[in-house]
C-alpha cells in the first residue's frame, strides 16, 4: 500500500509518522536505529528519510592556503531505507530532493530504489547550499519540484531522463511533496504558494506534508484556503517541539514560521533547556491534540533534537 493508501485505511484514529537523518559520515546506525526503538511503539505508518546534498569544505594548507573539497556529511539514504525496511518492516520514504543533484543523479537513484523494491517518496526542492544567498540549481540539476516531478512522472510512464523508454519499467512511484502554512520563505504571497500546491496535485501528488509551524490557527486556516482552491489530498500537519533554549530564536528564523504570543511568552519564561524543552512537550500535547479533535488523518514529527519530546507527546495522545 502507498502511503495515501496507508492514511485511509483507519479512519478511527490518527495515524503517527516520523521523519529521521541518516548519519554523518563515518557514523553507524546505532543511534537512527536507538531514534527508532524509542518511537516504533507508537505503531509509526511510515518513515521519512532525508537527503542530504554535498557542500563546500575548507581544509587549511600548511602555507596558510585553502582547499576547496565538496562533500556530502550525510550519504546512504537510500541504503538507510533500506536497512529500516528490512530490520523494522515499517514503509519507508526516501526524500529525493532538487537540491545539488543532478537528472542522472535523480535517475540512478529511482532506480536503486526500484531495484529495492521501495515506491514511495517524497519530492522537494531542498535547501539552498550554505555558501549560497539564493537556492542555484547545479548544471543539469533544477530548480523547482515540479521539475523534479515532470521527471518521475516520466519515469514511471517508462522513459528515462534523456528520453529512452526503459525496456522493463517497474512498479509506479508514489509521491507526496512539501506545503507551507506559513508559505514558503521565496514565495511572493500565500496565494502564489497554494497555486504550486495544487498544481503539484495535478501532476499527480497524492498528499502533502507541512512545514513545522507552532500554531494550529494557521494550519486550519491553510488547510480551509487549499480546499476552496480544489486542493482535495491529505494535508498532514508536521510538527516539532521546542527542546532547547537556543531555539526559540534559531527555529523562527530557520524555518521561517512565527511562535504564537502565548508559546513565546512561556518560553521566555525558561533559563535551561530542561525548561523549555518542558514546554515544548506541553505546547506539543495541546497542539496535537487540538488537531486531532479536528480530524486530521495523521501527524508527522521531525525528530532532530526531539526525540525524547516526541515520545512524550505521542505517550499522551495515543
Amino acid at each position: 500500500m502507498t502511503v495515501s493508501e496507508l492514511i485511509h485505511t483507519d479512519q478511527t484514529r490518527t495515524d503517527f509518522s516520523f521523519e529521521v537523518l541518516p548519519p554523518l559520515k563515518g557514523n553507524g546506525t546505532a543511534a537512527l536505529f536507538r531514534t527508532i526503538d524509542t518511537l516504533k511503539e507508537f505503531g509509526p505508518k511510515y518513515i521519512n528519510i532525508t537527503t542530504h546534498r554535498s557542500e563546500y569544505v575548507y581544509t587549511e594548507r600548511p602555507d596558510g592556503s585553502f582547499d576547496r573539497q565538496r562533500i556530502r556529511r550525510r550519504p546512504g539514504t537510500v541504503a538507510v531505507a533500506s536497512a529500516i525496511r528490512q530490520k523494522y518492516d515499517i514503509k519507508v520514504v526516501p526524500h529525493v530532493v532538487c537540491s545539488g543533484a543532478t537528472q542522472e543523479d535523480i535517475e540512478y537513484m529511482l532506480l536503486d530504489l526500484q531495484f529495492l523494491g521501495l515506491h514511495d517518496v517524497l519530492l522537494l526542492r531542498g535547501d539552498k547550499a550554505p555558501d549560497e544567498k539564493v537556492f542555484t540549481p547545479v548544471p543539469g540539476g533544477y530548480s523547482h519540484t515540479t521539475e523534479l516531478i515532470e521527471q518521475v512522472n516520466e519515469f514511471n510512464a517508462g522513459h528515462f531522463a534523456d528520453g529512452s523508454p526503459i525496456r522493463q519499467p517497474g512498479v509506479p512511484f508514489s509521491y507526496g511533496v512539501a506545503c507551507y502554512p506559513e508559505k514558503h520563505e521565496e514565495a511572493p504571497n500565500l496565494e502564489f504558494d497554494l497555486q504550486i500546491l495544487l498544481r503539484k496535485q495535478q501532476m499527480g501528488a497524492s498528499y502533502a506534508i507541512t512545514q513545522l509551524f507552532f500554531d494550529n490557527r494557521k494550519y486550519f486556516s491553510f488547510v480551509e484556503r487549499a480546499r476552496t482552491l480544489g486542493i482535495t489530498i491529505p494535508i498532514i500537519p508536521g510538527i516539532k517541539p521546542l527542546a532547547k533554549l537556543s531555539q526559540f530564536s534559531v527555529v523562527p528564523k530557520t524555518f521561517h514560521v512565527d511562535l504564537p504570543e502565548a508559546l513565546s511568552r512561556e518560553a521566555e519564561k525558561c533559563h535551561t533547556d530542561a525548561e523549555m524543552q518542558q514546554l515544548g512537550v506541553e505546547w506539543g500535547i495541546a497542539q496535537c491534540r487540538e488537531l486531532i479533535a479536528a480530524g486530521v488523518p495523521s501527524i508527522h514529527f521531525y525528530t532532530v533534537s526531539a526525540v525524547e519530546s516526541i515520545r512524550q507527546i505521542a505517550e499522551a495522545i495515543y
